[in-house]
């Protein structure tokens, strides 16, 4: 099974268990971490999460990991975490939903000298990133964008 279709399977059964522990789903991926696979659901709620939210998703979701159809995956570790504070954001409703927040833009190269951007969060089309940083709005291809994540402002 490849990656994307393992977190597409992982996905469908993910969501119906969050809805019925009162969480939703934020992502999940399947990456190799030095030499170990970690299978890692992120949830998200309003007010937060909490290890018992944690746990709930990760006891179920975990015999249905035992189905045929994953058995030839690599060894892996199954990880349920909040989405935190500080979260990555991925997908379109991710920046919708943050427009207006301060987010941080890391590159995979310096773009004027620079790898990293914190600014105002203006907008998103197609992974390019519009960036509002000391009273210019910028741009930011998605080939360039590794990361983008909220940031804490105090």
């Amino acid at each position: 099974m490849q990656t994307k279709e393992l977190i597409r399977r992982v996905e469908e059964m993910a969501l119906p268990l969050c809805e019925q522990v009162g969480v939703s789903l934020w992502d999940v991926e399947f990456e190799k971490e030095g030499g170990q696979y970690m299978l890692t659901i992120t949830i998200d709620r309003e007010g937060g999460v909490d290890i018992d939210h944690c746990e709930k998703i990760s006891r179920a979701i975990d015999p249905m990991l035992d189905a045929k159809e994953f058995d030839a995956l690599p060894p892996y570790t199954l990880c349920v975490s909040s989405a935190g504070l500080e979260r990555r954001l991925k997908k379109p409703e991710h920046f919708e939903k943050y427009l207006g927040e301060t987010v941080e833009v890391k590159f995979y190269k310096a773009i004027d000298g620079a790898k990293i951007v914190e600014g105002t969060l203006k907008g998103y089309d197609n992974g390019d990133v519009t960036i509002e940083a000391a009273g210019q709005t910028v741009v930011y291809e998605a080939k360039d964008v590794a990361a983008v994540r909220l940031t804490i402002t105090v």
